[in-house]
């Protein structure tokens, strides 16, 4: 049986001289989590318009849950749930109302609204705030209204547009436990072991796929797959783990002092491909294979330059180390995966 929930191929779509989306192919599973990744304007935003059918692809075929976007729209329609960047509900209303409003929109009967109502607002933990209006609640709780609203049908696919940007880090990770809830009846086989567990409650929802996009590679770690866009194309997917292996002995940890100066000195060094900082240590990129002999010629370069080296090592690569790989000028690209 075909499990596949969404099913894009070779999707393009351009403004003008613009391709914002340029061959795009997507092939989703129920209960899976995928992350689309990509700097400002690579065309995450434009895919996830397509996928719902806010805009018209120029060419390509959209399938949501067997449905046709194009000629069963209504039908495909149906089986989705989308939150956009931007706080779309209606701030004059108060959270039931604003609950109700998409509830009967999406057809439930009076019988049927608020008690499904009530069980998504005890899901997503809004339900002692039901009766304060919309604009009153915080940015976190503004959010989680939208995904309420977006769960208010029990939709099979739910589509997230970078849905935590702007809030704080404890509400992402409340909503990435509700996001784990959803696609998995065990949330503790995949949520982090320092995440706490959110409470048990009466609403139930059928084995979802989620796309979501994200600019924060901690979020992109916790999706069963991510894609990398660049100028509107995927230029890798994979399982994270995966991703991150292809580098593989190629990042070094480098500390000291001044780390300007140890910046331009592993900058100069003919087989570093890029330097990045992260925090108070820099990440060195090696061409493959050059790692030992950096190892040992680097140390030399820094005394040379009467800086201070206090540590000097090849870690495993993080997610970050990926995607600055990725969004570089040139085109260092990393194999697609074929999935499934």
């Amino acid at each position: 049986m075909n499990n596949l929930l969404i099913q894009a191929a070779n999707l393009k779509k351009s403004f003008g001289s613009i391709h914002a989306v340029d061959g795009v192919s997507l092939r989703i599973k129920a209960g899976e989590i995928y992350g689309l990744v990509g700097a400002d304007g690579a065309g995450k935003t434009t895919t996830m318009r397509l996928l719902v059918g806010a805009l018209k692809a120029d060419a390509g075929e959209i399938s949501i849950c067997g449905y046709d976007i194009n000629k069963q729209t209504e039908q495909a329609r149906s089986q989705f749930g989308y939150l956009s960047q931007r706080f779309s509900m209606y701030e004059d209303l108060t959270v039931l109302e604003n609950i109700r409003f998409f509830a009967e929109v999406r057809g439930l009967k009076p019988d049927e609204w608020l008690p499904r109502s009530m069980e998504i607002l005890e899901f997503v933990g809004l339900a002692d705030f039901k009766d304060r209006r919309a604009g009153q609640l915080s940015g976190g709780m503004k959010q989680k209204l939208g995904l309420a609203a977006a769960l208010v049908s029990r939709p099979r696919v739910l589509l997230l547009d970078e849905p935590t940007t702007g809030v704080d880090p404890i509400t992402r990770q409340d909503f990435w436990q509700l996001i784990i809830k959803l696609v998995s009846q065990n949330a503790a086989t995949h949520a982090p072991a320092d995440t706490k567990q959110l409470p048990v409650t009466n609403y139930q929802s059928p084995s979802v796929s989620v796309i979501i996009s994200t600019p924060y590679m901690d979020e992109a770690s916790r999706c069963h797959r991510v894609g990398f866009m660049k100028a509107g194309k995927i230029i890798a997917e994979d399982t994270p783990s995966n991703l991150r292996a292809r580098l593989n002995g190629r990042v070094l940890q480098l500390r000291g002092e001044p780390i300007a100066t140890l910046r331009h000195i592993a900058h100069q060094d003919k087989d570093v491909e890029d330097v990045a900082a992260f925090g108070d240590k820099l990440h060195v990129r090696v061409r493959e294979g050059t790692a030992q002999a950096i190892l040992k010629r680097l140390p030399e370069e820094i005394r040379a330059a009467n800086a201070t080296l206090t540590e000097l090592r090849i870690i495993p690569p993080a997610l970050e180390d990926v995607f600055i790989a990725l969004s570089e000028n040139h085109n260092y690209q990393l194999p697609i995966t074929n999935y499934p």
